[in-house]
């Protein structure tokens, strides 16, 4: 039962960084601008965040002394966050203001920033460079975590697992039960109308872009000041690209793009137990190891090929408003 639990407990979290990519493809798709940047805006916000934290901690140890490792990992957060909505806010511009491709402008961005993120790297971020904090601690919720099985499985974890249950709640509301929600919808399906009736089409893609941008600069944080502590070249390792497979398997609902990244999560968790397995195990041995290591990525194709059922998207998904100025 143990080993069970580990493993489910393994495909929640190897999903946090998928389902929050999902939501920023959410936000912003759902309000007709298309976003396959956010493997690039997740790469960037994971640079950022280490690099603001490894170069903070010192400094701060001085003024906060041993709180000084989470005050670091907190900035380094923000500026994470900050990044992917800086990237968020260059994409809103190319689609909405100069009304460019959006395929073309996501994928600018991606190249944008596996460039910068390299040289950032080669740059600042090895020999040299100062001591990291490491990442967020666990944070067991009182009570809760003590049940059996439930408790180990959903209320012990670092905290970006549980931003990522919170932000599901958040956007599933403000998507279907606030009025801000009501027009992300109407500007994603019908601009035009939208438009007649006095929504600010444009404005409301900006903000949605800029704030997708941020929950996928969130994911990014996840990589580094939550999985691993450091930040190596590419890291987010086509996880931006899963993200999108996970929106469109959930339908661009909330829920739906979070049950569809549990499922690329328990992938993602079949392949790394997998791996362990087969240096005991002379059965699973004769599989390749690559085998495994494609499971997540077999499954995006299987997603993207509408296996799950024909998904359809916002009806103005991709398509610049050409209407009065807003």
């Amino acid at each position: 039962m143990d080993d069970l639990t580990g493993f489910l407990k393994l495909a929640l979290i190897t999903a946090t960084p998928i389902a929050l990519g999902a939501y920023a493809g959410i936000m912003s798709e759902r309000t007709g601008v298309v976003n396959i940047a956010i493997e690039g805006m997740m790469l960037t916000g994971a640079m950022v965040a280490q690099l603001a934290a490894m170069y903070l901690y010192q400094p701060l140890q001085g003024m906060f002394g041993d709180a000084a490792v989470l005050v670091s990992l907190l900035l380094g957060t923000i500026a994470g966050i900050g990044s992917g909505a800086l990237l968020g806010g260059l994409h809103a511009v190319t689609s909405i203001r100069f009304k460019a491709d959006q395929i073309i402008s996501g994928t600018v961005i991606n190249l944008l920033a596996w460039g910068v993120t390299g040289w950032v790297f080669q740059r600042w971020m090895t020999a040299g460079a100062p001591t990291a904090p490491g990442t967020f601690p666990r944070l067991p919720i009182p009570l809760l975590s003590q049940i059996p099985i439930v408790g180990d499985l959903f209320f012990n974890h670092q905290p970006l697992v549980y931003t990522m249950f919170l932000l599901t709640g958040i956007l599933y509301y403000v998507l279907f039960f606030t009025p801000w929600g009501l027009h992300m919808r109407a500007v994603g399906e019908h601009p035009r109308a939208a438009d007649t009736v006095g929504i600010k089409v444009n404005r409301v893609r900006y903000i949605c872009t800029i704030v997708g941008g941020a929950i996928a600069g969130l994911a990014g944080v996840w990589l580094t000041l939550e999985q691993v502590g450091a930040f190596s070249l590419r890291m987010s390792a086509g996880r931006g690209f899963i993200a999108l497979a996970a929106m469109i398997f959930g339908r661009w609902h909330p829920i739906g793009a979070l049950g569809a990244s549990l499922l690329f999560g328990l992938g993602t968790a079949i392949q790394i137990r997998a791996a362990s397995l087969t240096a005991t195990d002379s059965a699973l041995a004769l599989i390749p190891t690559q085998v495994y290591q494609a499971i997540p990525y077999l499954l995006t194709i299987v997603a993207l090929a509408g296996l799950g059922g024909k998904a359809t998207p916002p009806a103005a998904s991709g398509q610049p408003y050409e209407g009065q100025k807003s």
